[in-house]
C-alpha cells in the first residue's frame, strides 16, 4: 500500500533529470544529441562496432545519421542508452539476431519506459520485466541468468554523458553550464 498522499508529486517532478525526456538545455532529446565519437566513449565501444550498427540498421541515430563523407551522425540520449544495452547484452553472449529483435521492442518504448524494464538474458534469448513478480517468475523458472536494469544504466549515461559536448540538430549552440535561477540572481546583483 503506498504512504504518500494522493495528491504528492513524484520524485521526477521535484528533481527532473535534463537528459530524459526534456534534453539538454531544455531542449527535447530530438534535438539535442551527441556525436559518434562521444557515444563510443561512453558506452565502451569501438567507433568500428559503432559504424558498423549504424550501416546494418541495429542502432540508427535518431537525430542525424551519416550523409555522405565527413558528415557526423548524432545520437539522442536514448541512442546511447541502447547502444549500452546492446553492448552489454554481447557481452552476456547474446547472439546479434536475437539482440536486433530486443532493439526493436526497446525502440518503440518512451524514455519513461524503458526506465521501468529489466532485461534478462539466458544467453539466447532476451526477456524483458517489468515488474519484481514478473523477475520472480522468469528466475523460478531457471531461465534468466544475466540481467541489466535499464534504469541502472540510464543512470550511468545521465552522470557520465555531462561531461562530454552536446551539438544541436539545427547546428545551433547548447549552454554547456546552464545558470541556475540562483545564479542568475546573483549575476544581475553583481552587474547593478
Amino acid at each position: 500500500m503506498d504512504a504518500s498522499p494522493p495528491d504528492a508529486p513524484e520524485q521526477g517532478e521535484l528533481f527532473p533529470d535534463p537528459l530524459v525526456g526534456e534534453g539538454l538545455d531544455g531542449m527535447p532529446d530530438q534535438l539535442v544529441g551527441f556525436r559518434g565519437p562521444t557515444a563510443c566513449q561512453v558506452v565502451g565501444i569501438t567507433y568500428r562496432q559503432l559504424d558498423y550498427w549504424a550501416r546494418t540498421g541495429l542502432v540508427v541515430p535518431s537525430i542525424r545519421g551519416a550523409a555522405g563523407s565527413g558528415s557526423q551522425r548524432l545520437y539522442s540520449f536514448k541512442d546511447v542508452l541502447v547502444l549500452k544495452v546492446v553492448k552489454r547484452l554481447l557481452d552476456a553472449g547474446v547472439s546479434l539476431q536475437n539482440i536486433r529483435v530486443a532493439v526493436e521492442h526497446l525502440r518503440r518504448r518512451g524514455i519513461r519506459d524503458l526506465a521501468g524494464i529489466t532485461l534478462f538474458s539466458d544467453g539466447t534469448t532476451v526477456y524483458e520485466c517489468a515488474s519484481p513478480e514478473e523477475v520472480v517468475d522468469l528466475l523460478q523458472g531457471g531461465q534468466g541468468v544475466f540481467g541489466i536494469a535499464v534504469s541502472g544504466a540510464m543512470r550511468e549515461i545521465s552522470g557520465s554523458i555531462k561531461d562530454f559536448p552536446v551539438e544541436r540538430a539545427d547546428g545551433g549552440t547548447v549552454d554547456d553550464s546552464p545558470e541556475d535561477e540562483l545564479s542568475r540572481r546573483r549575476a544581475r546583483r553583481a552587474i547593478s
